[in-house]
């Protein structure tokens, strides 16, 4: 999937700015779109017109302070990459390359739902939607000894964008409903949603907790220890 793209000026917040954020605003935005705007005493990614854009390559935690603010006076849209395809290059001191192999997780719209834990009763809010990119992606590491133990050194420098391969828009909670997975019993605990998934039982849970402060599902009832939910209404 392919959309215009437009040559991001650098200005205020883009000195730091790494090579995904800038890839993916220059993506998402539109000749006429207002870059690196001030707002309400915050610098907002893109400005459309009454619609506030914000690219978040991750941590949503880091929001929470901002949107709820944004949100009394404007109209919100939060964009997020998933990748669904890695590429995986190691660089040696000198930047040299060293080695590029395809990580073998893939990504799909419901990873959004780590992120979303931190505010998902927004999504119940009118001013506010999500947009999930879904991404194919470099990741470019460095070794650094004493670091990042889980991969053994090897630290993450930055991400690049190879390409967007299609965009899944979360603009209302009947569209988080959407994301349950086909299949699923009408009451489920979240092992029957981690297994319907298959991805693990913590993003089930993730998702369990996204869906029900958005007013998606509900609690109806315990089994051993475990709590039973079911669509509501509101899950379309």
């Amino acid at each position: 999937m392919t959309a215009p793209r437009v040559d991001v000026p650098r200005g205020v917040g883009t000195l730091r700015e790494k090579p995904l954020h800038a890839a993916l605003k220059a993506w998402v935005a539109e000749p006429s779109d207002l870059i690196e705007h001030a707002v309400d005493g915050f610098v907002i990614d893109l400005v459309r017109g009454d619609t506030l854009i914000e690219v978040q390559t991750r941590g949503f935690a880091s929001m929470k302070r901002k949107l709820p603010k944004l949100l009394e006076a404007h109209d919100v849209r939060v964009v997020h990459p998933i990748p669904v395809e890695k590429w995986i290059l190691r660089l040696g001191e000198g930047g040299e390359l060293l080695s590029r192999r395809r990580s073998p997780r893939r990504g799909a719209a419901i990873d959004v739902f780590a992120e979303l834990v931190s505010f998902p009763e927004l999504v119940a809010n009118p001013r506010f939607s999500l947009e999930v990119l879904i991404t194919r992606e470099e990741e470019l590491r460095r070794f650094e000894a004493g670091r990042a133990w889980r991969r053994k050194g090897w630290v993450v420098e930055e991400r690049r964008l190879i390409e967007v391969v299609d965009r899944v828009p979360l603009d209302a909670p009947a569209a988080l409903g959407r994301l349950l997975p086909p299949g699923l019993d009408d009451e489920f605990t979240t092992s029957e949603l981690a297994e319907a998934l298959r991805r693990p039982r913590r993003l089930a849970q993730q998702m369990a907790y996204c869906l029900r402060a958005a007013g998606v599902i509900e609690a109806i009832d315990k089994r051993a220890n475990a709590v039973v939910y079911a669509r509501t209404e509101a899950a379309g």
